[in-house]
Parts: structure tokens; sequence; C-alpha cells
């Protein structure tokens, strides 16, 4: 007989993050973990007056902040793919260009050393297509190797923006958080860096 050790009734094989519970605890102080997947799935093309126009290429990137003050990006363009190896231990699968592929895109976080991240900043961005997440219907699912799947619906779309950041993961001394941001924003990496006080510098690239 199982054992029900959540009175509350909460399905603890995943959490979806939303306004009213928009953060949860990736990991616990000292808590080592494996490799974490980050999966980014949306439909894979326009639908009713949209039909003629471009399937809608969605991009899944990062930005990073190491502990030691290493910042950079981990995505697509400029062949930014990352390693797990070494700096910044976090790696880009590849480009699914249509959102046509099941697996979808993914991004791996090494989780063994918690302690070497600061902050991670997880986004989608629109590289072709009309600019509509009402239709791309995306939604971000973290897979971490310990705890419940934690699930971030694109949901309150604004239509024109180019880029959203998704969910912040923050190492505040008490363990690895994740919040849901689900903020949209007009422009690309370079405004996603403004508004959350990045500081990089951004020169234009491609994939």
């Amino acid at each position: 007989m199982a054992i029900d050790d959540n009175p509350g009734g909460v399905n603890l094989s995943k959490v979806t993050l939303s306004k009213a519970t928009p953060s949860i605890n990736l990991t616990k102080p000292g808590e080592q973990q494996g490799t974490m997947r980050v999966n980014l799935n949306w439909s894979s093309g326009p639908r009713g007056f949209f039909r003629r126009s471009k399937p809608i290429d969605l991009d899944l990137g990062c930005l990073y902040e190491l502990s030691n003050g290493a910042k950079g990006v981990v995505q697509a363009i400029g062949g930014n793919f990352g390693t797990l190896e070494a700096e910044p231990y976090i790696r880009l699968d590849g480009d699914d260009r249509s959102g046509a592929a099941a697996s979808g895109e993914n991004l791996h976080i090494d989780l063994a050393r918690p302690e070497l991240f600061r902050r991670i900043l997880i986004f989608a961005f629109i590289y072709e297509g009309v600019p509509n997440w009402a239709a791309a219907d995306g939604v971000v699912t973290l897979y971490p190797t310990s705890g419940p799947q934690v699930e971030v619906r694109l949901d309150s779309p604004v239509d024109g923006a180019r880029s959203c950041a998704i969910a912040l993961l923050q190492n505040q001394g008490a363990g690895i958080t994740v919040h849901r941001e689900v903020h949209y924003v007009n422009g690309a990496q370079r405004e996603l860096d403004q508004a959350y006080q990045w500081g990089m510098q951004w020169q234009a690239g491609r994939k």
C-alpha cells in the first residue's frame, strides 16, 4: 500500500509554477545532484489565419553567471552550445527549427557542484516566424535527478515580443531555487540582458 507523505494532495511528480506559486527549491544546501535536463516544447506550426506563414522557430537558451564571476550565453546563435565537461557546465543539445521534433530542444545543467552557479536565466527566442506566442503554446519542463519535475508554461502571451525570460535559477547560499518569470521582452538577447542587468557586451550573430 502506497503511503501518502503529502497530505495536501499535490502531485509530487510534477510542480507547475504559476503566479500564485512562482518558485521552488531545486537543491537543498550542500545537496549534489546529477545533470538536470531543461526541455522546451512548442506547437510545430501556425494555425488558422497564420497557416500560410512560416513555422515558428523557437530557440531555447540561457544566460549564466558563475560564482567566479564568469558570464556568458548558451544558445544556437553563434554556435554557443556550451559544454558539461568545463565552464559553463551547461550544454544545449541542438537546434529544432520547426518544433516538429518530439524531444523539442534541451539544455543540460550539471548540478553535481551547484555552488559553481550564481544564477541562470532560461529564455526562449523566436528566431523566425510570426512572433505569436499563443500559437506556439510553449512549455518548459525541468527534470532534476532528484525531486519533482518543474513545469513553466509560456502563458499570458505578449504577441509581437521576440523573447521570453522563462525561469531564473539562483544560488543564494541556501541551495538553488527556480523562480517563474514568463517575462516577455521586445527585443533579443541584448534586451534580456538589460532587463535582468546581466552586464554583457553583445554583437549580431546568426546560426
